[in-house]
């Protein structure tokens, strides 16, 4: 078995010499197993090795004798080494935490299995920082690897989801990857290693125990074997995964920041072979997630629909509070609108901060500069100014063009519809005097030489980066 698990570090170049490697230790069979052979192994792969236990605080006096059984092993069983060339490899130090599951999960409203998880790993990120460690083993087996297939076949997953557990990602690494239950079974018996019991393990309630129980058994009574030979399978359909995944980069590529999201030509996603457009759009959404997009196969093809419909304004609400929504040509991905535009005085002269935008009003003479639409100038008699959204019924007569609702201009410029009641209008006593995007109304201009007010519109909204390459 440590032969097995050589050539597996040696051919996913999981732990390169020099490297350090923090090993996820829960005290069951398979994480003691993991660990006791990594010790083995380090002088000859020279590696570095930490040990890092999480306590869930889940099964009460149980999750406390699994904590002080993994302290005790690390103590006993991974301490100093004494090599035959006279090098002295240090013990193993145990990095240590203790969560409250149920208490997160209550707060998030999220499921106890993810959130487990999600505090699990986040506990084993800051300990391998700590320990100054390059990669975090987890004891993940050829057996959790088949497991896991036919959990996402079951569900009806794409190619992604079939391509199973990876050997390596994102600083993790799993070296008992081609590694079956029963030969860890007979490596514990060979060692003479103890190792706990998590009886939830044993639960059948559980989708993934079922599984396990009652399903790959059968299978592999009928194709001995059946375990290694799915984690074959699935190094085969990683690599034609990958290969998809790095093609579909040169359309998500085409992809720039505006308003907190990404936006992209939809006509990038909708003339893309769907096996590229599919994987394009996941990885635009992965990077407003950062790396951890949970929706469905549902969703990703209803936002493809959108791309390909001709409607110039359509929405989609996804998970993870984001929405997919059409501005003409392009297709833009953020997080679901929380900004309001507020009724307020406009300043005269002075600087406001309004939504997404900075007003900033100056008192000067016009000199005949040019207006624009979010660069203006105003007569100085209208005043006072209100700063507010549009309203039902606000009409707008700009320069040399006929009087229009604000509506009917917003719609003729195409401005996307997401952007209407976020752009500041300002009314004056006698009806409106400017809108931003659209200009300032033209009996509002003023006469060179005349008082006049400059206003400035500067878009801005919080944390956003506009027009960003991604």
């Amino acid at each position: 078995m440590l032969e097995q698990m050589r050539q597996l570090i040696s051919s996913a170049a999981l732990l390169p010499p020099g490297s350090h490697v923090l090993c996820a230790v829960s005290g069951g069979a398979d994480s003691v197993c993991l660990l006791h052979a990594l010790y083995h192994l380090r002088p000859s792969l020279n590696f570095s090795l930490s040990a890092a236990h999480y306590d869930h605080g889940l099964r009460g006096e149980d999750s406390t004798q699994d904590a002080r059984f993994v302290e005790q092993f690390v103590s006993l069983c991974c301490g100093e080494q004494r090599l035959p060339d006279g090098r002295v490899l240090p013990p193993v130090k145990l990095y240590q935490e203790k969560g409250d599951v149920g208490k997160e999960a209550a707060r998030t409203g999220a499921g106890i299995e993810e959130t487990a998880r999600i505090l699990r790993y986040a506990f084993l990120r800051r300990a391998a920082q700590q320990a100054g460690a390059n990669f975090i083993a987890t004891a993940h087996t050829a057996d959790d690897n088949a497991e896991t297939i036919l959990f996402h076949l079951s569900r009806g997953s794409g190619l992604r989801g079939l391509t199973g557990i990876a050997p390596r990602r994102d600083g993790l690494i799993r070296p008992l990857l081609t590694t079956t239950r029963h030969e860890i079974e007979d490596y514990l018996r060979y060692y003479a290693l103890p190792h706990r019991e998590d009886r939830t393990n044993f639960d059948d309630t559980y989708a993934r125990n079922r599984i396990r129980h009652q399903v790959v058994p059968v299978l592999d009574g009928l194709f001995p074997g059946f375990s290694p030979r799915m984690s074959q399978v699935a190094a085969r359909l990683r690599a034609d995964e990958d290969y998809l995944s790095d093609q579909a980069r040169a359309v998500s590529g085409r992809a720039v920041r505006r308003d907190g999201g990404l936006a992209i030509p939809a006509a990038a996603l909708a003339q893309a072979p769907g096996p590229l457009a599919v994987r394009a759009l996941r990885q635009l959404l992965d990077v407003l997630c950062g790396g951890d997009w949970t929706g469905s196969a549902v969703h990703l093809e209803s936002v493809l629909a959108l791309c390909r419909t001709v409607g110039p304004s359509a929405q989609i609400s996804l998970p993870h509070g984001l929405i997919a929504r059409r501005e003409y040509d392009d297709l833009v991905l953020a997080p679901a609108a929380r900004e309001t535009l507020p009724i307020c005085p406009l300043p005269l002269p002075g600087t406001i901060r309004a939504g997404p935008w900075t007003v900033e009003v100056t008192g000067a003479l016009y000199r005949g500069e040019m207006q624009t639409p979010f660069d203006l100038w105003l007569a100085q008699s209208e005043a006072p100014l209100t700063l507010r959204p549009r309203q039902t019924g606000d009409r707008l007569r700009l320069p040399g063009r006929p009087e229009k609702t604000v509506k009917k201009w917003l719609i003729d410029e195409k401005i996307p519809r997401s952007r209407r009641d976020l752009l500041p209008v300002l009314a004056a006593p006698s009806g409106i005097a400017a809108v931003a995007g659209l200009g300032a109304a033209a009996e509002h201009i003023p006469k060179p030489g005349q008082a006049a007010w400059h206003i400035r519109f500067i878009h801005k909204p919080h944390g956003a980066e506009d027009h960003e390459n991604v």
